[in-house]
């Protein structure tokens, strides 16, 4: 069982949602928490939140991932702080939501920065350091819409099927290390995921952050290659994305989407960017 009492660890994307429920959870596990987002103020309130919860050291990087230098910049910011990152999650994540065509194309860019380009650079940068002390772990926030394509939110599940082909070969080149790599692939989860649209998702059907970042936990400290943190039905949607033709799952999971609205998609605000 991999303990994280005493350890440090780096959380992206962690001034609200599913990242701000892993700092939170990590923190009642006894580690210590570097907290990386754009908002300052957030992770501010939240850091000083846990203090006064739990005896642990609590550190702030803002920063905007989707910037290019982000990763540089928050790993010279740990180096700063005179930090060894022990556990690297990779919670960060921004997604498009609607028909590809008609919908602005810079939340689709910085989805790909967020959630790929950002994500590589801080594993290749922190993670390289872990694999020369032979020890650490990274845990990388994937999605159950990594295994199949999704239309009208097709950049974003594109971004997490890299996430997680990416995870499970660097998992593989590592092993023997001392270095453990997993891929979260969490569901609907009960975020803001689509705040600012007129997009929606059901309660009955979306899962607390609390809970995906508990099992997420639970699963890297047992040792597991993969997690699965949501609800069964979840697992099982995944499964069979991986038995049916790709060409029927994707007509299956565009029409489910249809009605969902996800085709008739707007903003309530001009900015179009959605965040984890």
């Amino acid at each position: 069982m991999h303990a994280y009492t005493n350890t440090t660890a780096l959380v992206t994307g962690a001034s609200k949602g599913i990242g701000e429920a892993y700092a939170r959870e990590l923190a009642s596990r006894g580690a210590h928490l570097v907290l990386v987002a754009r908002s300052a103020d957030a992770l501010h309130a939240l850091a000083d939140e846990i203090r006064t919860t739990h005896s642990v050291r609590v550190d702030v990087i803002a920063a905007d991932l989707s910037d290019r230098q982000a990763p540089q910049r928050v790993v010279d910011a740990v180096d700063g702080l005179g930090l060894d990152v022990d556990l690297l999650v990779n919670n960060a994540g921004m997604g498009a939501v609607g028909p590809f065509f008609s919908r602005p194309l810079t939340p689709n860019l910085q989805s790909v920065d967020v959630n790929v380009t950002a994500l590589v650079g801080l594993v290749h940068l922190l993670g390289g350091r872990m694999v020369e002390r032979g020890r650490g772990g990274i845990v990388n926030i994937a999605s159950t819409a990594a295994f199949q394509p999704m239309p009208y939110q097709a950049s974003y599940a594109a971004t997490k099927a890299f996430v997680l082909s990416f995870t499970e070969a660097v998992a593989e080149e590592v092993r023997g290390t001392g270095v453990r790599v997993m891929a979260a692939h969490p569901g609907a989860t009960a975020t803001g995921f689509f705040d600012r649209t007129t997009a929606t998702m059901d309660p009955k059907f979306t899962d607390d952050p609390a809970d995906v970042a508990a099992r997420t936990l639970d699963d890297f400290a047992r040792g597991r290659a993969v997690s699965f943190p949501g609800r069964a039905s979840q697992r099982a949607g995944v499964w069979a994305s991986r038995v049916l033709p790709r060409t029927t799952v994707t007509r299956l999971t565009g029409a489910l989407n249809r009605r969902l609205g996800f085709d008739q998609v707007g903003d309530l605000d001009p900015a179009a960017a959605r965040e984890h």
